[in-house]
């Protein structure tokens, strides 16, 4: 076992310009998430739906957990940011369907976002690590 933080997944970039900004970081037995934002094809997703949205935001968090050996389930805190109050409703039918059963705890805020996206989300994780003996 190794007390140094682990970088997980590869740099993140926009329109291919490396962020400065690591994708997710497994600290001992919690893993850290950046707050991802919709994407598709590489580029911000700024048209669509807040449901559409969140979806790419959802699917991407589901496949970043995958590459720190977490699903899901192991998500123990959520951050949200929306863009527009009116977003929340269906925001949170779409969250709802990817944490049907003991949801995470979780904020949510509403905020002028960086990027011209309707929703952001951050999320920690915890697994423990598997010793070897």
């Amino acid at each position: 076992m190794t007390n140094k933080k682990q970088v997980i997944g590869n740099p993140l970039e926009i329109g291919g310009r490396i962020l400065s900004l690591s994708r997710a970081i497994r600290a001992g037995d919690f893993v850290f998430l950046t707050g991802q934002i919709p994407m598709k094809d590489g580029a911000p997703m700024t048209i669509g739906s807040v449901e559409e949205q969140t979806r790419a935001v959802l699917d991407d968090i589901t496949a970043t957990l995958a590459l720190a050996g977490c699903t899901r389930d192991d998500v123990v805190k959520a951050m949200v940011w929306l863009r527009h109050r009116d977003d929340f409703p269906g925001f949170n039918k779409v969250y709802g369907e990817y944490f049907p059963v003991e949801p995470p705890t979780r904020s949510a805020v509403v905020s002028d976002l960086l990027v011209e996206v309707r929703v952001e989300v951050e999320v920690v994780a915890y697994r423990p690590l598997q010793i070897e003996e």
